[in-house]
C-alpha cells in the first residue's frame, strides 16, 4: 500500500485523510507547520521563493522522513509562480535524496482529463467509478462541516465570556468529525459540534468590530503561517469574516464561479479588470464588497514577494480612500513575529474603534473579549 501525504492546510487534513484511505492508500499525516518545518524550508527552497513554497518544502521534507512515497498537491493557473511549485518541489526533493512521486491536481474546470487521471492513480483499491464518487462525496461533506464549524468560531470568539473557551471547545469538537465516516455520521457530528459551540456562555450585548480577511489562499487557510491571526483578532473583540474557504475555492475551480465570486470580480473590475494570478483580483474585489456591507476594516494577508498581492496592495490604497474603509496589510515570511503582528493589530483595532465610536473616550471604549 503506497504511503501518501499532502500539504497541511488548516483542519482540511481530516477530510483528505479519510478520502485517501477510502481509495486504498496509507496516509502519512503532515505535521502542523512549526519552526522545524520552516527551518527545512529555508534550508532547501530558493531564497527568493515566497513563503508558502518554503513552508510546503519543509512539510514535504518532514513527511518524506516519515516515509511518504507520494505527495498530492495542487497546481495553479495564471501569471503566478504557484503553478510551478509542484515541479520545483519535485526537483529539490529528488536532489536532496527523496525520490518521491508528486501528483499535482490542476483546476478540474480547466483540466478535467488530468483530474480524472490523477484520481485513477490514487485509486489503489481499484474501486468502481460509482464507489469513487461516493468517497469524494463523503470527503466533500466532511470538508463542508469543517468550514462551517470554523466559521462559527469566528462569530463566537469575540463574544465569549471566558477567554479561550471557544478555541478549547473547537479543538475538542473537531474530534467528532474524525470518528464520522458516513454522510449521516458526518452530519450528526457537525450538528453536535455546532451545538456545543453555540452553547458556550456569550455576552451578546458586547459591541464588536467586524473585519474581513483577504489575501493569498495558503496564508489565509493555514493558521501556522498567519500566526493564528483570527484567534488574536477574536480575543481583541473582533468578529472575523474570512473571504476564502477551501470549499468555496474548490467550487470555483471545479464547476463554475459562484455568485459571490462573480460579484467580487465585478467589484474589482474598475481597478483590476482581469486575472493577474494568485488571488490579487479577489483581494481587491472582496475589500470593496466588505466596504459595501459595512465592515469596519479589512486585513490583507500576503506572502512576502507575492506579485499578485503586491499589485493588489498598491490598488488597495485607492480602494481604502474611495470606500472609506481602513486596510492593514501583512506581508508574511520566516522573519514575521507574533509579538510584532499583535502590536500592529492592537493599533488597527484601536483605530477602527475610534472611527466607529468617536464619542467614546479611550477609557470607555468597549472592552475586548476577556
Amino acid at each position: 500500500m503506497p504511503r501518501v501525504t499532502f500539504p497541511h492546510m488548516g483542519e482540511s487534513y481530516r477530510a483528505f485523510k479519510m478520502l485517501l484511505e477510502d481509495l486504498g492508500n496509507e496516509v502519512i499525516l503532515p505535521p502542523r507547520p512549526s519552526k522545524r518545518t520552516l527551518d527545512y524550508g529555508v534550508q532547501y527552497a530558493p531564497e527568493f521563493a515566497c513563503f508558502p513554497l518554503k513552508v510546503l518544502m519543509g512539510t514535504y521534507v518532514e513527511t518524506c522522513q516519515m516515509g511518504a512515497e507520494i505527495i498530492v498537491t495542487s497546481g495553479g493557473v495564471g501569471p503566478c509562480r504557484a503553478g510551478q511549485y509542484g515541479q520545483v518541489h519535485k526537483k529539490i526533493l529528488h536532489h536532496i535524496g527523496y525520490p518521491v512521486e508528486l501528483i499535482v491536481f490542476e483546476p478540474p474546470l480547466l483540466h478535467p482529463v488530468d483530474f480524472l487521471r490523477n484520481i485513477r492513480r490514487l485509486n489503489r483499491a481499484r474501486l468502481s467509478y460509482r464507489a469513487v464518487w461516493e468517497c469524494i462525496k463523503r470527503g466533500w461533506r466532511k470538508l463542508q462541516a469543517l468550514d462551517r464549524i470554523e466559521a462559527l468560531t469566528h462569530v463566537i470568539r469575540p463574544r465569549e465570556v471566558q477567554k479561550g473557551s471557544t478555541s478549547k471547545t473547537y479543538r475538542r469538537v473537531l474530534n467528532y468529525l474524525d470518528q464520522a465516516t458516513t454522510i449521516d455520521q458526518i452530519a450528526q457530528a457537525e450538528a453536535a459540534a455546532l451545538a456545543e459551540l453555540q452553547a458556550l456562555p456569550q455576552d451578546k450585548e458586547r459591541p464588536v468590530l467586524k473585519v474581513g480577511l483577504v489575501g493569498e489562499i495558503y496564508v489565509l487557510l493555514e493558521p501556522a503561517s498567519n500566526l493564528e491571526i483570527e484567534e488574536t483578532l477574536g480575543h481583541l473583540g473582533v468578529e472575523v469574516d474570512r473571504s476564502m474557504y477551501l470549499t468555496g475555492w474548490t467550487r470555483d475551480n471545479t464547476i463554475s464561479h459562484t455568485s459571490i465570486t462573480q460579484q467580487v470580480h465585478q467589484a474589482a473590475r474598475p481597478f483590476i479588470p482581469l486575472c493577474i494570478g494568485g488571488h490579487g483580483r479577489e483581494t481587491v474585489g472582496h475589500t470593496i464588497v466588505y466596504a459595501q456591507h459595512g465592515y469596519d476594516g479589512v486585513i490583507q494577508l500576503a506572502p512576502f514577494t507575492c506579485i499578485p498581492e503586491i499589485v493588489a496592495k498598491t490598488v488597495l490604497t485607492s480602494v481604502s480612500a474611495r470606500y472609506n474603509i481602513p486596510v492593514l496589510t501583512f506581508f508574511l515570511d520566516e522573519q514575521t513575529g507574533k509579538a510584532g503582528m499583535t502590536t500592529r493589530l492592537e493599533a488597527f483595532v484601536d483605530l477602527m474603534r475610534r472611527k466607529k465610536w468617536p464619542a467614546l473616550s479611550v477609557a470607555s471604549q468597549p472592552a475586548a473579549a476577556m
